[in-house]
């Protein structure tokens, strides 16, 4: 590709062309060179071209005190380009790595400000992929992490694109100079204690000395990673589609696989495939954590193994294996009388319950499962509910919180279970809404 800062405007909209009909295009502003070049690019090919609105977002970490003068540096700049600017204050969390959670928590405001049709665009360059390579290849990244940096990739309910990603620092740096833009030099870029800073200012410098196209030759193996990646994913959806078979509970809205096509491949495949499923809803975990996918797969059957991930669990029950999240993972409480049986009765941590048909005479109450319930059938007497419940084959999870009905000592119904949900003489069934919220989404 052709290097001369004088295509940088052309290169640049040719990458951008696909997105001409988005309904914004926002830029994530640091102030620092490379956001500062491509908000000073697209400003000026605003001119000449038909471009979507355009705005930038300035996110204020609070981590260093020169950083308080940053928003009003990006205001300036803002406001002489025409472009409407809003800065975000964030907090970043304490752990183990600043940059990780500064990252995380940047990351968290643009997905939260991205909305459908909309873009965001940020300024990362060659050799920042170069550093990323570097750095994910240092942490013992699998194809996966060390495809490095995508051009492009879904954000919020709109899209992340880097359009600088072809062009170098140094293209940058001469386009700046040429058009005589100002911008912030973070002292945090110098400190060296950053993994990213320390191959940034010593590592590469030492490869680029010893083979000039380092950062090109990188760049080009991220590319070949990431279709390599690419051939992986659409393996993963050929063997997930095998397992991605109905659960028999169609009111059990919770992300599931059938277990045995999956433990047909082989344990690279089943890696693969899983690797795949779990990407939206969790961070997916290290090369040593998957041991607890084959502790999980290799329990007794009559065992409901847990494999506890970053954001959720994997439960093996009923020949599957379930994601739980959120409210899945916090006890129901709070049984007890219902006032008002003509009206749903929210249960905490827990969904709610309500009625079809007529509501049955009362005084009613909603109770968990404690052992040794039984409940009448007028067809086969009276049957524990334990053995009701393998009978139908309900998950064991699911077995602690399912609503119970109950007059007086009588247990009347069972919510949601076809035969024990209600009294088909009477005309009324016992329905459960499982939880209120979007279960399996980070």
């Amino acid at each position: 590709m052709n290097s001369s800062k004088s295509d940088l405007p052309s290169r640049l909209m040719s990458s951008l062309e696909p997105w001409r009909n988005a309904a914004h295009w926002r830029i994530a502003f640091s102030g620092g060179l490379d956001s500062t070049v491509l908000l000073h690019l697209l400003a000026h090919l605003a001119r000449h071209h038909s471009l979507p609105a355009l705005s930038a977002i300035h996110i204020h970490h609070g981590l260093q005190a020169a950083a308080d003068a940053w928003p009003e540096h990006c205001q300036s700049v803002c406001d002489a380009l025409g472009v409407s600017l809003q800065v975000i204050r964030v907090s970043v969390q304490p752990g183990a790595s600043l940059e990780r959670a500064a990252r995380e928590a940047r990351y968290a405001a643009f997905t939260s400000l991205t909305e459908a049709d909309e873009v965001l665009l940020t300024g990362q360059h060659r050799d920042d992929q170069a550093e990323t390579l570097l750095f994910r290849l240092m942490r013992g990244a699998g194809v996966r992490g060390l495809s490095a940096m995508p051009a492009q990739r879904p954000l919020g309910q709109g899209t992340l694109l880097r359009p600088l990603l072809d062009a170098t620092r140094a293209e940058l740096e001469a386009y700046a100079r040429a058009h005589q833009l100002h911008w912030i030099e973070d002292p945090s870029n110098e400190d060296r204690q950053f993994s990213r800073n320390y191959l940034r200012h010593q590592v590469l410098p030492l490869l680029t000395a010893r083979w000039p196209q380092a950062q090109a030759s990188m760049a080009r193996s991220a590319a070949h990673l990431r279709e390599a990646q690419g051939l992986l994913d659409e393996l993963a959806q050929l063997d997930l589609a095998q397992a991605a078979t109905p659960s028999g509970f169609p009111w059990l809205d919770l992300p599931s696989l059938e277990l045995a096509p999956l433990m047909s491949l082989s344990a690279a495949r089943q890696r693969n495939a899983l690797s795949h499923w779990l990407e939206p809803l969790t961070r997916l975990p290290d090369t040593d954590h998957w041991s607890g996918w084959d502790n999980l797969c290799g329990a007794a059957n009559d065992a409901s193994p847990i494999w506890r991930l970053a954001d959720g669990e994997l439960h093996r029950s009923a020949g599957r294996v379930w994601w739980l999240s959120g409210d899945w993972l916090r006890a129901p409480t709070g049984s007890g009388e219902w006032p008002d049986p003509s009206t749903a009765l929210r249960l905490a941590n827990n969904g709610r319950v309500m009625f079809s048909g007529q509501t049955p005479d009362g005084p009613l109450r909603i109770a968990y499962r404690q052992g040794g319930e039984v409940m009448y059938l007028a067809e086969r007497g009276h049957r524990d509910l334990k053995r009701l419940l393998n009978e139908r084959g309900v998950p064991g999870f699911v077995r602690g919180r399912l609503p119970l009905l109950f007059r007086g000592a009588e247990l009347l119904a069972v919510a949601n279970l076809p035969g024990l949900d209600g009294q088909g003489a009477d005309g009324w069934k016992l329905h459960w809404q499982p939880t209120d919220e979007d279960q399996g989404l980070r």
